[in-house]
């Protein structure tokens, strides 16, 4: 059935809540005694954590990573190149590897909710593993496209040891299997890849729900997209998000918190009187308490925290695969183009922009 004959179909059925509000979903969660909610998220909820973002024009992973010999930046989760070239992967798998990030404000909610008895399950797009380092449980959580939670090696399938993983990742080297001496890879889901069998055996969970909340995913992508539809007509949905998504609202019982996702789930919590709760909960995730006095400084822009993700990055990137001759010749050629289409700048002067910013050292080189 199509998005339009379901939301025609939802528009005639007797509503559930009093109204599409966060008051009346919450007077719901209490007189019903809500025990099976499901979350489902996507990166959304990862980006105040400083998570680098993938596909923004500018300032996005792999916008960065076009810029080393890659025939596409997305070629580095592509299972067919993995096996020619697994080092892209693994400099770029350092920056992103579990221990380096906090868990946000939505990550705790999931485990407080689960502390509280009423977490069903919690599908995540996410690859970062920050459920399970806010303290939910991995049987609650459905990696829908893997994460660097386990690793195996991709021809035997052998589990391979976590910390011999944690090294050569912080090193950024390739691990081998200890059986066969294949490559070894996080179970994150590559192109080329299937779905993990947990996704589809918990798939229709949904259903059984009588809360779903959904937050930071646009959506977009199937399955994982199809998994709210699947509650049970009469389920409250409520949707804490940057924009109204995947027909959400479209329900009589749909409630939508549009904005900042931290200061949605915040303003939940709060509804809920569980504010204080939820601040303890995520306190809990602060490694160091020294870090509180950062934490109450001024807060970067979303660019700013970035454009210093992307910076680390593709320094790492230049470090661990270095650059052959050529490939660095090309580089200075391409940066004395864009310094001579420069007004009143000929090739021979410097430049801020263009390539600079992500390979510096080559831009000295060709002054």
């Amino acid at each position: 059935m199509g998005n339009e004959e379901s939301t025609l179909m939802d528009e005639n059925q007797t509503p559930v809540l009093e109204a599409p509000t966060v008051d009346a979903l919450v007077k719901y969660i209490k007189e019903q005694n809500v025990k099976h909610v499901v979350v489902m998220v996507g990166a959304g909820i990862s980006t105040s954590a400083g998570i680098p973002d993938f596909r923004s024009p500018d300032t996005g992973i792999y916008a960065n990573l076009a810029f080393l010999d890659l025939e596409e930046p997305e070629d580095v989760f592509d299972i067919d190149f993995f096996r020619q070239n697994p080092k892209p992967f693994y400099a770029l798998a350092r920056e992103l590897y579990p221990g380096r990030y906090r868990p946000t404000i939505a990550h705790s909610f999931v485990k407080l909710l689960h502390d509280k008895g009423m977490l069903l399950k919690h599908f995540t797009q996410n690859i970062d593993c920050l459920e399970r380092q806010a303290g939910v449980p991995g049987e609650k959580i459905i990696e829908a496209h893997g994460s660097f939670a386990t690793q195996r090696c991709i021809d035997c399938k052998v589990e391979y040891p976590d910390d011999k993983m944690k090294d050569f990742v912080a090193k950024s080297e390739v691990p081998h299997c200890l059986e066969c001496n294949g490559l070894v890879k996080p179970d994150i889901v590559f192109f080329g890849e299937a779905l993990p069998r947990e996704f589809h055996l918990n798939s229709q969970l949904p259903a059984s729900a009588d809360l779903c909340i959904v937050m930071g995913t646009s959506l977009t992508v199937h399955p994982f997209a199809a998994l709210p539809q699947r509650c049970s007509p009469g389920t409250p949905r409520l949707l804490i998000n940057m924009q109204r998504v995947g027909g959400m609202g479209g329900r009589p019982d749909d409630v939508l918190l549009l904005g900042d996702i931290d200061e949605g789930v915040r303003k939940f919590a709060r509804a809920l009187g569980w504010e204080e709760e939820l601040e303890a909960v995520w306190e809990e995730t602060n490694p160091d308490p020294k870090d509180r006095e950062a934490e109450n400084a001024p807060p970067q822009t979303r660019d700013e925290r970035l454009q210093d993700e992307v910076d680390r990055l593709t320094a790492e990137v230049d470090r661990t695969l270095g650059l052959s001759n050529a490939y660095e010749q090309r580089v200075r050629e391409r940066l004395g183009e864009l310094r001579a289409n420069e007004p009143g700048q000929s090739s021979s002067s410097s430049s801020s922009e263009g390539l600079a910013h992500v390979f510096p050292h080559l831009a000295h080189k060709s002054r």
